[in-house]
């Protein structure tokens, strides 16, 4: 169980001082008070965040590839007056320590690692995973191993496409997640020119521009006055055929046990209403899927409230 005292954070180091103006309802989120912490997962720190009352039912967030927990940092707050929230980096991301390989008993095992060292576990409640995109494989990996021990997996826009639109797509963009593994991250010798070349995968234009702000500041570093990206280049290392994963990711969804409730954006490139009539076709006729409207991938980036709102919507089904 975590024993540390939730403070505030500052926002003068939250808030990237080159920010768009910020709305007063995401400094109010930012300013809500959390914990911040590592622990260890098989001798790798994993870097974590969470918000609320322990005693609570809890909520686990997972976020993407190359992402980090902070992309939920102005969401969870949302969700904590009602939950115990916790977030965290997986390891070779974000803030998290870095491994020589990340195959999915590793990713498993972080998961339930954070779970129990952080108290999810622990106020006879189980806790839901909320996961976005590649964080909802993972989740996938939970539910059809320890489902028991967990009240539901949220599934936000986790790349579901027919064959043939996967074949198109990886024709059009190259496999998704692809990079030399031993290609050392690019460093950039100052702030500016390293946020120039932060870019959203897939691609895309976001509703509010402070949250890209945002995202960009807290997925870089500063190196001896260089900047770089916090990702190791480890993480593209495969441990498994990406491909044959996502051709099976319909039929995984819905065999997997456990109640689950899939979140997508209505202008989705990776998951839109034919990716949710595939899943329905593949047995998933149970599985209850919202459509987020003027969302795309990033649907905390596009419409954050509304993304907070159904996902408080869901935790009460």
């Amino acid at each position: 169980m975590d024993n540390a005292v939730a403070v505030p954070p500052d926002l003068s180091v939250e808030i990237p001082a080159d920010s768009t103006p910020t709305p007063q309802w995401f400094e109010e989120a930012l300013a809500t008070p959390r914990r911040e912490g590592w622990l260890d997962s098989a001798g790798c720190p994993i870097h974590y965040f969470s918000w609320g009352d322990p005693s609570k039912p809890g909520v686990l967030l997972l976020h993407g590839f190359l992402a980090h927990a902070r992309c939920f940092a102005f969401i969870a707050p949302f969700l904590a007056k009602e939950y115990y929230v916790v977030a965290y980096d997986f390891s070779g991301m974000g803030d998290s320590g870095v491994r020589e390989a990340y195959p999915d008993e590793v990713r498993l095992q972080e998961l339930i690692d954070v779970a129990r060292g952080t108290g999810l576990f622990d106020n006879g409640q189980k806790p839901s995973i909320i996961a976005h995109s590649y964080g909802g494989s993972v989740g996938l990996l939970a539910m059809e191993r320890y489902h028991e021990q967990f009240s539901r997996l949220v599934i936000c826009d986790l790349m579901t496409l027919r064959p043939e639109r996967l074949m198109a797509h990886a024709k059009e963009s190259g496999p998704p997640g692809s990079q030399d593994p031993k290609r050392p991250n690019r460093i950039y010798p100052d702030y500016v020119t390293a946020k120039g070349r932060f870019v959203l995968s897939p691609p895309q234009k976001v509703n509010e521009p402070y949250l890209f702000d945002y995202m960009a500041y807290h997925s870089l570093k500063e190196v001896a006055g260089d900047w770089t990206w916090k990702f190791h280049p480890s993480v593209f290392e495969r441990s498994t055929d990406l491909r044959e994963r996502l051709l099976a990711q319909a039929r995984r969804i819905a065999d997997a046990p456990g109640p689950i409730v899939i979140v997508y954006g209505e202008q989705s490139a990776l998951f839109d209403d034919d990716s949710a009539d595939y899943v329905r076709e593949c047995g998933g006729g149970h599985i209850p899927m919202i459509a987020i409207p003027d969302a795309r991938h990033h649907l905390m980036l596009d419409q954050p409230v509304a993304f907070a709102s159904v996902l408080k919507t869901i935790l009460v089904m």
